[in-house]
C-alpha cells in the first residue's frame, strides 16, 4: 500500500488550537509526564486525516472535481491506520484497564467492530462502477461524514472517560509498559507507514514531546530504539536527531553510540553490507543447489501441521485421562497457533497471492479456518466457565474440532502448494522470492514475531535454519538493517542447544563459534548476520543494560511468553551467560519485554482477530448483525420468555425505521420542494422528541438501576456520553434544516421577481449563489442524516448486546416491572399519544400484543386502560395519515377479551346477545374483579348510554328551530375586568350538561344547584361566551365572528376541561387532569400507589392503590379531590388542609399510628422531662411491656402513667401491652 505524502497532510489541515495538545479535562501534562497521553497524538492525527477526507469528499460531490481513485487510496490508508490502532487498544489498553476498572472496556470494543463495518460500507461503495454519478458522489460524502462523526465521537469519549481512568489507575512505569505493548502489537508493515505519517501530522513542539516520551517508553536498548526511531523518521535517524537539537535525549543517545544510529552515513559500512549481501547471494545459489527461496513457505506449513498435530494429540490425551487441570496451558497453545495461522493467511492474501496471480484467492478458506479456530477456543472457554457440558461430551467435541481443523488446514495447504508455489518459482527471481517472504513475515507485529521466529527455527534442521536466516538478511534493505538484526537474533534463540556438537550453532552472530558454513566456504564473518548486535562479537562485552535516568530497563534475552512448545527451547533452559565462555554464549539480542501478564491480563483476553484487514466485502453490512455469535447467544436467551424490560427495546425498532427514513429521504433534499422539506422536518422533529424522551428515561431511571448493582458500576457511563453527543447531532441537523428552509424562502423571493428585474446580472448571480449554497447545504444534511443513523444504530445495537442481558441476569421480573413502571410513570399523555402510534406501526401483531400486555400488567392498579380506550377510539394508531379510522386495531380488541360495541350495534343486538356478552366478561379469569364489575355494569346500561349518545343530534336540531337553553348567557370571574369564568375556573365557554341539557361554567357550578352530579366526560357541546353560539366542544370557537378565539390556555379533550389560569396536565394513569407542569417534569405517577407524586418523593413507601380511599379526617374521596393532598411518611394520604389542622394536636397517623415526621426534638424534650421527674417509691421497680408504633418491635420500659420510650429506636410513640412488677429489661420480638 502506498502511503500518501505526509507533507500533504500537514498543509491540508490546520487543526483547531484546542486539539493541538491533550485535553485539559484529563490532561494538563505532557506525554513525558504521563506516557499514555501519547495516544492522544494518534487521535489528533486521525482527526486531521478524517477532516481532510471529508473535505475531499465534499469537493467530489459539490464541485465535481477530484480523483475518486486517489480518494479511495487515502481511505484505505486511513482504515488500515485506524483499524490497527483499535486492535492494539483491544489487545493491550482495554484488557489492562478492565483488570483495574470493570465494565468500561467492552463497549469501546463493540464500537470498534461497528466502525470497521462502516469502513467496509465505504469500500463497497467505492467498488461500484458509477463514479461519475452525482448520487454516488453525494453518497460518498455522506459516508465519509458518518465515518468522521463516528470516529470523532468515539475518540472524544475515550478522552473523557478512558484516559482519566488510565491516568488514575496506572503509574508512570505501567503507562510506559502499556504504550510499548501497544506499539509492539501493531504489524511491522503498518508501523513503517504509521510512524512517519504521525510525525508529519503533529506540530514541531508536539513531535519533540512525543520523541522524548518514546525515549522513556522504549526499553533502554540501542537496537530497539534504533528500529523505532528509524521508522519515525521514515528515511533514517539523522533527520530526527537534527530536528530535536543538541540537548535532546536522542542527541545524547546518538553521541553514546553513533554507529548504531547513523547507519547510512558511513559509506564503508554501506559498502561492506552490500558486499556481504552479494557474497551471501552467491553462496545461497551454490550451497543450496538452486533451491527456490519461496519454498520456505513449506517450512511454515510443516511447522503449523506439526503444531496442530500436537494439539490434536493433546486433546486425545485429555479425553483418555479425563484430566482438565492443564486446560489453561492447552488454551494458550491453541491461541498461539491460531495467531500464526491468521497472520500467515493475511500475509498470503495481502502479499503473496496478489503478486503471483491476482485471480488466485483463498479468502474463504482462510475465513473458514479462523471460524473453526474461534469455535475451538469458545469450546474451551465453555468448559472453564459456568454451565459447562459434561466431561465426556466436552472431550468428544474437543477431539472432533481438533481433527476437523487439521483436515481443513491440510486441504488448504495442499491446494496452495499445488497452485501457488509453482507460479512463484516460475515467474520470480530468487531475490524477488526472498523479498516476498520477508514482506509476508513483517505482516506480524513485533510481539508475535518475538515468539514465532524462535518457534519456527526450532522446527528446522541446521541447513534449513541457515537458509532461512540468510534469506531474511538478504531480503532486508539497508535501512532495515537494525530490524533484520533483531529478527535474526530472535530466530537464533529458537535452535536447540547441543553443547557436544559445535557445528550445531547457538548464536549465528558470533565469529568465535564455528559456523556450519565456515569449513566449506570462505564466508565473510558470521557476525555480518547481526552486524555487531551480539556482545559475543563485541570483544565479549555484554551490552550495558542499566537504564539511564527514568528510562525503562530492557529485558534482554527473554521472551514475554514461551516461544515454542514441545520441540522448542524455553528461555528458562538457557544457561547463565556469566558461566559460559564466549563461544558458548547464546545470542544476546534484546527481548521486547512487552508482557501483558504484568497487568493480570491473559492472552485470551487480549486476542483480536485481524481478518478485516483484507477489506473484504463479505464482512457483514452495517445494518445486519455485526457481532454474530454474541447476537445469536443473546437472541436465543431473549426468545425463551418475554420480560418486562423488553418493552424498552421495542422502541429501538421504531427508532431504526425512522433513521432509515431520514437517511434515504435526505438524498432528495437537494431538489425538493417546500412540502417535502416540511414533511421531512416534521418527521425529524418527531424522532428527535421521542428519542429525547427515550434517552432521558434511560439516563434517569434505567442506567441508575444498573449502576445500583455493585458488579455493574461504570457499565452505563459510555452510553450517557453517547446521549450527549447524539443530542448535539440532532441540534446540528435542526439548525441545518432551518438554514435550508430559509434558503428555500430566499429562492422563492428571487423567483417572484419581475422578469425584467430578474434579467439583471446582479439578481442572476445572487440566484446562482443561493442555488450553490442550497446544494452544498443539502449535501451536508445528507451526511448529517447518515451520521445520526450510524450513531444511533450502533448505540442501540450495543445496548442490546451489552446491557439487555444484564437485566435478565441481575433483576427479577418484579424489579423489571418496577423499572418499566417508573419509565411509563414519567411519560406524559401528550408524549404517549405520539409514542404509541409511532412504536406500534413497526411492530408485528404478536409484538404489539406482548407490549400492550406488559403495559397493562405494569399499570394494572391505574386507570391507564380507561384512558387508552377513550383516547384510542378517536386516534388512528398509524403515523401515516392515510386512513382516518376511529377504532383500535383488531388485535387490540381481541387481546382485551371484552366487548366494545358502538351505539348502532347496541340497538341491533337482542337481549340474548347482550346477555351472552355479559356472561363472557363474567367468566373471564384474566380480568380484575373491579374491572369486571365496571364492564358488566356498562354492558347492562349500554342501551341507555347509546341513547344518550344520540340525544345531542336531536337537541341540536331542536335548537336550530329557535328554542333557548337554560344558562345561555355569559358569566364572569371578575365583573370589573369583564373576565369570563366562574368562582372556580377562568374560561371563555360554558359546558352543556348532557344530563340536564343546561349550560354551566363548570361541573362544580352544576353540582351546586342540582340534585345530581355532572359527568363532564359525557359533555359534547359548549357555548362560547363571546358569541353565545352553542357548538361541538373544542379548544377554540368555530364561529367566524370569533376568529378562532381560544376557550382557555389549557384544554383536555378527554376530561372536557378548560383552564385559562393554572398550569395543568392530564395524567393518563389517573385519567384525570391535575395541577402541575407534567409527568417527568415536577410529578411522576407511582404505579403501585396509583397517584401522582412530586419528583422529590421518588423514594417513598408504596401502598397499593393508596390514594383510592377517603381522607381519614374529612372522609372525602381523595383520588378525585380537587383539594391538595399530602403524602405521609407511612404511605397514607390526607388533605393538606386536614393535615395542618390535625397536627396541631396529634403527631401520629390516624390510620397506622406511626409518627408523621421527625420527632427527635419532641422526644428529646420528653427525655428531659422524665429525667427531672421522681416516681413514688412503690412504682420505681415496676416495668411495662410496650409495642413501638414506629419500629414495630416489642420491648419493656420503666413504669410511667403517660410516656414510654422504645429502647430500640428511642420513640415515645408506643402503647402499653402489659404491666409487671419486675425490673425493666429489653427484649426484641
Amino acid at each position: 500500500m502506498a502511503t500518501p505524502l505526509a507533507g500533504e497532510r500537514v498543509l491540508s489541515v490546520t487543526p483547531p488550537k484546542e486539539d493541538l495538545a491533550p485535553s485539559s479535562s484529563c490532561i494538563g501534562n505532557s506525554a513525558q509526564i504521563s506516557p499514555i497521553l501519547i495516544l492522544l497524538y494518534f487521535h489528533k492525527a486521525i482527526r486531521s486525516e478524517l477532516d481532510r477526507l471529508h473535505r475531499a469528499a465534499l469537493e467530489l460531490a459539490t464541485e465535481h472535481g477530484g480523483d475518486v481513485e486517489a480518494f479511495a487510496v487515502c481511505c484505505r490508508f486511513l482504515f488500515a491506520i485506524y483499524k490497527h490502532h483499535c486492535d492494539a487498544e483491544d489487545a493491550v489498553i482495554f484488557p489492562a484497564l478492565d483488570s483495574r476498572v470493570k465494565n468500561v472496556a467492552r463497549t469501546y470494543h463493540l464500537e470498534h467492530e461497528g466502525e470497521s463495518d462502516l469502513f467496509n460500507q465505504l469500500f463497497d461503495l467505492l467498488r461500484l462502477d458509477v463514479q461519475n454519478s452525482d448520487g454516488f458522489r453525494r453518497e460518498l460524502a455522506s459516508c465519509t461524514r458518518a465515518i468522521q462523526t463516528s470516529l470523532s465521537q468515539h475518540m472524544s469519549k475515550e478522552k473523557e472517560q478512558v484516559f482519566p481512568l488510565l491516568l488514575e489507575k496506572f503509574s508512570f512505569e505501567e503507562q510506559a509498559d502499556l504504550v510499548w505493548q501497544f506499539l509492539c502489537n501493531i504489524p511491522v508493515t503498518m508501523m513503517v507507514e504509521f510512524l512517519p505519517w504521525l510525525s508529519a501530522c503533529v506540530s514541531p513542539d508536539e513531535l519533540q514531546d512525543m520523541l522524548k516520551c518514546l525515549c522513556k517508553i522504549i526499553p533502554e536498548e540501542k537496537l530497539l530504539q534504533e528500529v523505532i526511531f528509524t521508522w519515525m523518521d521514515g528515511k533514517g535517524m539523522v533527520n530526527v536527531v537534527q530536528d530535536l537539537g543538541d540537548d535532546s535525549p536522542l542527541e545524547n543517545f546518538r553521541r553514546t553510540e553513533p554507529s548504531l544510529i547513523v547507519i547510512e552515513k558511513d559509506p564503508e559500512d554501506h559498502f561492506r553490507n552490500e558486499k556481504t549481501k552479494h557474497k551471501m547471494s552467491e553462496l545461497s545459489v551454490l550451497d543450496f543447489g538452486g533451491v527456490h527461496p519461496i519454498d520456505e513457505i513449506l517450512h511454515w506449513h510443516n511447522a503449523i501441521r506439526k503444531e496442530l498435530k500436537g494439539i490434536a494429540d493433546e486433546a486425545r490425551k485429555i479425553q483418555n485421562s479425563g484430566d482438565f487441570s492443564d486446560l489453561p496451558a492447552f488454551s494458550l497453545r491453541l491461541e498461539f497457533v491460531a495467531d500464526i495461522c491468521i497472520f500467515h493467511s493475511i500475509a498470503e492474501d495481502q502479499v503473496l497471492f496478489p503478486a503471483v496471480n491476482g485471480d488466485i484467492s483463498f479468502v474463504e478458506e482462510h475465513a473458514d479456518e479462523e471460524s473453526q479456530l474461534k469455535k475451538f477456543r469458545y469450546l474451551i472457554e465453555q468448559i472453564q466457565g459456568p454451565g459447562a457440558k459434561s466431561p465426556a461430551e466436552f472431550c468428544s467435541e474437543l477431539c472432533s474440532h481438533a481433527d476437523q481443523i487439521m483436515e481443513t488446514i491440510e486441504k488448504h495447504f495442499h491446494n496452495e502448494e499445488a497452485k501457488v508455489l509453482p507460479l512463484a518459482r516460475l515467474h520470480f527471481s530468487p531475490d524477488k522470492q526472498r523479498k516476498l517472504l520477508y514482506k509476508s513475515m513483517l505482516v506480524m507485529p513485533l510481539k508475535l514475531l518475538e515468539r514465532v521466529l524462535p518457534w519456527l527455527v526450532s522446527k528446522l534442521n541446521n541447513v534449513e535454519a541457515m537458509s532461512f536466516l540468510q534469506n531474511m538478511h538478504l531480503a532486508a534493505s539497508s535501512s532495515e538493517t537494525a530490524l533484520a538484526n533483531l529478527l535474526i537474533g530472535w530466530a537464533c534463540k529458537g535452535h536447540s542447544q547441543d553443547m557436544s556438537n559445535t557445528s550445531k550453532f547457538i548464536c549465528l552472530s558470533s565469529k568465535e563459534i564455528g559456523c556450519p558454513l565456515d569449513d566449506a566456504y570462505e564466508l565473510v564473518e558470521c557476525q555480518a548476520f547481526c552486524l555487531g548486535v551480539c556482545p559475543c562479537s563485541s570483544k565479549g562485552k555484554a551490552t550495558d543494560m542499566k537504564p539511564k535516568n527514568d528510562a525503562r530497563p530492557i529485558e534482554c534475552g527473554t521472551f514475554s511468553e514461551s516461544s515454542g512448545f514441545s520441540d522448542g527451547v524455553r528461555c528458562s533452559e538457557i544457561p547463565n551467560l556469566q558461566e559460559l565462555g564466549c563461544s558458548e554464549k547464546p545470542c544476546c539480542v534484546p527481548g521486547l519485554g512487552a508482557d501483558s501478564r504484568k497487568f493480570g491480563v491473559s492472552s485470551l483476553a487480549a486476542l483480536k482477530s485481524f481478518r478485516s484487514f483484507n477489506y473484504s466485502s463479505s464482512v457483514p453490512s452495517l445494518y445486519s448483525s455485526l457481532f454474530s455469535w454474541e447476537l445469536d447467544n443473546m437472541s436465543c436467551d431473549v426468545d425463551k420468555c418475554e420480560k418486562p424490560i423488553d418493552t424498552i427495546f421495542k422502541f429501538h425498532k421504531a427508532i431504526r425505521k425512522d433513521l432509515e427514513y431520514l437517511d434515504i429521504e435526505s438524498g432528495k433534499l437537494i431538489n425538493c420542494n417546500e412540502d417535502f422539506l416540511r414533511q421531512f422536518t416534521g418527521r425529524f422533529c418527531l424522532l428527535w422528541g421521542l428519542y429525547r424522551a427515550h434517552s432521558n428515561a434511560e439516563d434517569d431511571i434505567v442506567f441508575p438501576a444498573l449502576e445500583s448493582r455493585e458488579t455493574l458500576h461504570n457499565v452505563s457511563c459510555s452510553y450517557t456520553l453517547d446521549h450527549k453527543q447524539e443530542e448535539k447531532l440532532f441540534r446540528d441537523i435542526s439548525e441545518a434544516l432551518s438554514e435550508l428552509s430559509q434558503l428555500h424562502d430566499d429562492l422563492d423571493q428571487v423567483d417572484a421577481k419581475d422578469d425584467t428585474v430578474l434579467g439583471n446580472s446582479r439578481f442572476s448571480e445572487d440566484g446562482l449563489d443561493w442555488t450553490r449554497k442550497r446544494n452544498v447545504l443539502a449535501t451536508k444534511l445528507q451526511g448529517m442524516c447518515k451520521s445520526i443513523r450510524v450513531a444511533l444504530d450502533n448505540h442501540v445495537l450495543r445496548e442490546e448486546i451489552e446491557l439487555w442481558p444484564l437485566f435478565d441476569e441481575h433483576f427479577s421480573m418484579e424489579e423489571q416491572d418496577k423499572i418499566v413502571g417508573r419509565i411509563i410513570g414519567t411519560t406524559g399523555a401528550e408524549v404517549l399519544q405520539s409514542m404509541l402510534p409511532w412504536v406500534t406501526s413497526v411492530l408485528t401483531p404478536d409484538e404489539h400484543n406482548k407490549m400492550m400486555d406488559t403495559w397493562r400488567q405494569t399499570t394494572k392498579n391505574t386507570m391507564f386502560n380507561d384512558w387508552l380506550n377513550e383516547w384510542w377510539k378517536d386516534t388512528p394508531m398509524s403515523p401515516q395519515p392515510t386512513t382516518e379510522t376511529c377504532d383500535p386495531p383488531e388485535e387490540y380488541q381481541d387481546s382485551d377479551q371484552m366487548f366494545k360495541p358502538g351505539w348502532k350495534d347496541i340497538f341491533q343486538m337482542n337481549q340474548n346477545e347482550l346477555e351472552l356478552e355479559i356472561r363472557k366478561v363474567s367468566r373471564d379469569p384474566t380480568l380484575d374483579p373491579r374491572r369486571k364489575a365496571y364492564l358488566i355494569q356498562n354492558l347492562m346500561t349500554s342501551r341507555w348510554i347509546a341513547a344518550q349518545q344520540k340525544l345531542p343530534q336531536i337537541r341540536t336540531e331542536e335548537r336550530t328551530e329557535g328554542e333557548d337553553v337554560p344558562g345561555c348567557s355569559p358569566s364572569f370571574q371578575d365583573m370589573k375586568k369583564q373576565t369570563f369564568g366562574c368562582e372556580h375556573y377562568k374560561r371563555n365557554c360554558k359546558l352543556l350538561a348532557a344530563c340536564c341539557n343546561k349550560l354551566f361554567t363548570c361541573r362544580f357550578c352544576h353540582d351546586k344547584v342540582s340534585d345530581h352530579s355532572m359527568d363532564r366526560k359525557a359533555t359534547v357541546e359548549m357555548m362560547c361566551m363571546n358569541c353565545l353560539k352553542i357548538q361541538p366542544i373544542g379548544p377554540t370557537c368555530k364561529t367566524p365572528s370569533c376568529s378562532g378565539l381560544s376557550m382557555a390556555k389549557y384544554y383536555c379533550n378527554i376530561c372536557k376541561f378548560f383552564d385559562d389560569k393554572r398550569t395543568v396536565y392530564h395524567c393518563p394513569f389517573c385519567n384525570l387532569c391535575r395541577v402541575g407542569k407534567g409527568l417527568g417534569t415536577d410529578f411522576f405517577h407511582c404505579m403501585t400507589c396509583n397517584c401522582c407524586l412530586g419528583m422529590k418523593l421518588l423514594v417513598h413507601k408504596c401502598r397499593e392503590k393508596g390514594l383510592e380511599t377517603n381522607c381519614p379526617i374529612c372522609c372525602d374521596f381523595l383520588f378525585t379531590s380537587s383539594a391538595q393532598v399530602r403524602a405521609l411518611p407511612c404511605g397514607h394520604f390526607m388533605h393538606s388542609a386536614c393535615f395542618q389542622a390535625y397536627t396541631c394536636n396529634h403527631y401520629t397517623c390516624p390510620i397506622c399510628s406511626k409518627s408523621l415526621g421527625d420527632m427527635a426534638v419532641y422526644f428529646g424534650m420528653l427525655d428531659a422531662l422524665l429525667a427531672s421527674e421522681q416516681l413514688p417509691e412503690e412504682y420505681r421497680e415496676r416495668s411495662q411491656d410496650i409495642l413501638c408504633n414506629d419500629c414495630d418491635k416489642k420491648g419493656t420500659s420503666r413504669f410511667h402513667w403517660l410516656y414510654h420510650k422504645c429502647s430500640f429506636c428511642g420513640s415515645y410513640n408506643t402503647r402499653v401491652i402489659k404491666t409487671t412488677a419486675t425490673d425493666c429489661s429489653t427484649s426484641n420480638q
